[in-house]
């Protein structure tokens, strides 16, 4: 009975000393950035007009906020670190970061969406989003924005006027009574990141390329009720594909 006693604990000790640790997941911090053709873009840059579109409209910027969603790492194995499911960045308000400490340290794809897919777009879905008022009217078929970025132009008149650069999901409202929704989010990919056991990346905004890539945007005819513009929506789509890069990594 001793010898089965003595045999049966060290089997038990053997087990328990042979388990595998729990891997610790790495500190990961994504960092959000602005620019305007590699010029460093912050809150303290607006209400003026400083900046030069493509179409050669001097302008100023006023507010810029855009929602992303499905954040995620992806590494060799096709297995899935989501870090956010969704975030609104608002440059008026500062630095916006997310954060993890969930991700084991290894080299990931980093890829997120750019406003929301059309499975995600439900109107009245996210509280905090119609407390900030960035969800879109019932007549467009509500959900939410992608994108409010407002503020003034020099016009062909040489007179300062607005613009409110607003991407939504297209729809086409020739019938009210039956939208027709085009899906404009945009799936970026930015490529290979090492995660170690502290990694900050940045995430940069070239705002510059919401005016030239590949359409040269002309604000003197497109500044202002872009929302229910449905070619104006598939414009924007087409622009916002080459705005975000990828950054700084820092270990």
């Amino acid at each position: 009975m001793k010898v089965l006693l003595f045999l049966l604990t060290g089997l038990l000790t053997f087990s328990a000393c042979s388990s595998p640790e729990k891997e610790v997941g790495a500190s990961v911090t994504l960092r959000f950035s602005h620019n305007w053709e590699n010029t460093p873009v912050t809150s303290a840059d607006f209400n003026t007009i400083k900046f030069t579109n493509e179409n050669g409209e001097m302008l100023s910027i006023e507010r810029l906020r855009y929602l992303i969603s499905n954040v995620i790492l992806t590494n060799a194995n096709n297995e899935i670190y989501k870090l956010s499911s969704y975030q609104l960045v608002n440059l008026g308000e500062g630095e916006v970061t997310i954060e993890s400490n969930e991700v084991p340290a290894g080299d990931y794809k980093l890829s997120f969406v750019f406003g929301f897919t059309a499975t995600e777009n439900v109107d009245g879905s996210y509280p905090d989003l119609n407390a900030a008022s960035f969800n879109v009217p019932g007549m467009l078929g509500g959900g939410y924005h992608f994108m409010q970025f407002d503020g003034k132009y020099i016009g062909q008149n040489l007179a300062p006027a607005g613009f409110n650069y607003h991407v939504i999901r297209a729809v086409n409202i020739e019938d009210p009574n039956n939208l027709v929704f085009q899906d404009t989010s945009i799936k970026v990919s930015l490529g290979v990141v090492a995660i170690r056991a502290t990694t900050e990346i940045e995430i940069k905004m070239n705002i510059a390329e919401w005016f030239k890539n590949p359409n040269t945007w002309d604000l003197n005819t497109l500044n202002t009720v872009l929302m229910p513009n449905f070619d104006a929506q598939i414009l924007m789509h087409q622009n916002g594909k080459s705005v975000f890069s990828l950054g700084a990594v820092h270990q």
